[in-house]
This record gives C-alpha cells, sequence and structure tokens, in this order.
C-alpha cells in the first residue's frame, strides 16, 4: 500500500532495539519442498530472484505442505453479508493447525476505484477518523496491489489449510468495495483468530526496495486498545519476517526498519482496532523496477505465500 494512501501515514525512523537473528539454514530445505508440491497444485509463472541476509527472527518451517464523510459521528461499515470471504472451505480432518483460525486480509479491493465516495468516507479507528479504504497501488505497468494481495491470499489459504487451519478472507473480490478498515479489524475479532495477517506490496520511491511487517504499537484511546496484542503481534510479525527472508531470499526494507524488516506504527485502524496478534507485510515496493518484477512472477508469489504461512505455522506452534 502507498504511504500516501488514507490509513497508511509516512512512518517515523527509528532504531530496532533488537540484534540481527540468523535464520537457520537448516529451516530451508522442508519449507521449500512444501512450497515446491503446493506450487505445482496452485500454478505460476515467471522467474523468482532477490537476495538478502535475514536480521530478523526464523521460525520452524511448516510441517507439511459509502455515502460522503462525517466526522462529527461515527458511521457504520457497509453490512457483511454471508460470502466467500466470510466463510471457509472444510478444514482437514487433521493437522498440526486443527483448531485455529486463521484470518488473511488482502488489503484493497479490485473494485474500490469505482466506489470513491464510499471509500473516501470517514471510520473511527480509535484515536481519530480516517478514510474507509484506499485503492492501493501498481506498478509501473498496472499491476494492482489489490490484484496481488487476493493472489497471494489465495495462496496462504491452500497452504494453511492443507495443515489443517480454519481460513478466513476478509474479502475475496466479492463485493462492490472495502471492507472498511474497521469492518477488517473486526472481521478478525470476530472469528476470535489465533493470527491475522494483512497482505500489501508498497507505493515507495524507485530504489526503495525490500519488505517489511507492520507492528502494532501500545495504543489505549477511544476504541483502541492494542495493549494485550502488542507482544504475541511482535512474536507473530518476527516469524513471519523471518520465513519470508528464508523462502523468497528478499532482503528487509532498505527505506524503513533500519534494515531490521520491522516497523512499529500507532496510526493504521486495522492494527488499532485489533484484539488478537496481527501483523501487516508490505512485500515489495511496486514502483521499483526490481522489485515489481518479483511481485509480478507467479512463482515469487508462491514464495511468498509459503514464507508468511511458514511463519504463521511456526508462531501458532510456539
Amino acid at each position: 500500500m502507498s504511504y500516501l494512501g488514507p490509513d497508511v501515514e509516512p512512518p517515523q525512523p527509528r532504531r530496532s532495539r533488537r540484534g540481527p537473528l540468523t535464520v537457520a539454514l537448516a529451516a530451508l530445505v522442508p519449507g521449500a519442498l512444501l512450497g515446491w508440491l503446493v506450487y505445482e497444485t496452485v500454478g505460476g509463472s515467471g522467474d523468482a530472484g532477490g537476495s538478502g541476509q535475514a536480521t530478523v527472527r526464523s521460525s520452524p518451517p511448516s510441517a507439511s505442505g459509502a455515502p460522503t464523510d462525517d466526522a462529527k459521528r461515527p458511521s457504520a461499515s457497509p453490512t457483511r453479508t454471508p460470502t466467500a470471504s466470510s466463510t471457509s472451505a472444510p478444514a482437514p480432518a487433521s493437522g498440526p493447525l486443527k483448531g485455529k483460525v486463521v484470518v488473511i486480509d488482502p488489503g484493497h479491493n479490485p473494485e474500490n476505484f469505482q466506489h470513491p465516495s464510499e471509500i473516501n468516507r470517514k471510520v473511527n479507528i480509535g484515536t481519530n477518523w480516517k478514510e474507509c479504504d484506499t485503492t492501493g497501488t501498481s506498478t509501473n505497468d498496472g499491476y494492482t496491489e489489490a490484484k496481488f494481495t487476493l493472489d497471494v491470499a489465495h495462496r496462504m489459504r491452500t497452504l494453511l489449510e492443507a495443515q489443517g487451519a480454519t481460513v478466513k478472507l476478509t474479502q475475496d473480490g466479492d463485493r462492490p468495495y472495502g471492507p472498511c478498515v474497521d469492518e477488517r479489524a473486526r472481521i478478525g475479532n470476530e472469528a476470535k483468530a489465533d493470527a491475522v495477517v494483512s497482505v500489501h506490496a508498497d507505493g515507495s520511491g524507485a530504489g526503495n526496495r525490500g519488505f517489511h511487517v507492520i507492528l502494532p504499537g501500545a495504543v489505549h484511546a477511544g476504541a483502541a486498545d492494542t495493549r494485550a496484542i502488542v507482544a504475541p503481534s511482535r512474536d507473530l510479525g518476527e516469524h513471519v519476517a523471518g520465513r519470508f527472508v528464508a523462502v523468497t531470499g528478499s532482503a528487509p526494507s532498505n527505506y524503513v526498519g533500519d534494515g531490521s524488516g520491522l516497523v512499529t506504527r500507532k496510526d493504521l485502524g486495522g492494527l488499532n482496532l485489533s484484539t488478537v496478534p496481527k501483523v501487516f507485510i508490505e512485500c515489495g515496493n511496486m514502483r521499483d523496477s526490481k522489485d515489481a518484477a518479483l511481485l509480478t512472477s507467479g512463482a515469487w508469489r508462491q514464495k511468498a505465500a509459503q514464507g508468511i504461512s511458514e511463519g504463521i505455522v511456526g508462531f501458532l506452534r510456539g
């Protein structure tokens, strides 16, 4: 997502207080085998690439394969009807994640651009009011962030359901716009999710490369109270970042996070209103040609989905 968008304000650089943690080389082999097996099933195209050194925590690989703006009063998000985004296919009878609920939040909706008044209306994010959503960003060639996030979400769902998890998506391209940022948080809360990951791609300047995971800061204001989820969300984020490095070979961001791949923010409604462990991941910068070449590759998107999923598995299995 672009830092110029409504629910995404420019983060303030900060020094990471954690030292680099080396990704275990032995963890790569079984994870790679799982990714290849699922890739053969899901499919994809293009060449993978990228390189980088892990500076964040690694976790063990998986075991198997609206209306107008109104800043004076709260505006309810559009009513959510039962759709593919609010349900999931039956989970396998067994698996290491049996009984676990994972919510995947594909950033932005492919149809948001057709509903400017709806997505520009303000919603309460606890600390203040922000626009319902944004259209997201895109590569210079027009490949949209919304298309990218939905594709990665589908691949993640396949991987996680194969491990026995119950997987829910906040949207599956099955609604006219949104959901708004407050509803995205509410979906995870109501599902009593064990982990929520919001998938994005950034829209920074050319030359800015790499991924970063966004963690919730301690917020206690209005409807927002993240104090109980700060620690588990950091744990989730470190697992996701570590496995993302290991599986994709991508380096942590060279423009935020001081090379740690981790950034803490207090301005995102999707995090501020969450009552369950949740992180965002910006998988790369769509406005940089080298990162864009990765983000538009089906083979690389499979690796991205595998890396994020393995991080979730590691977090949930402790």
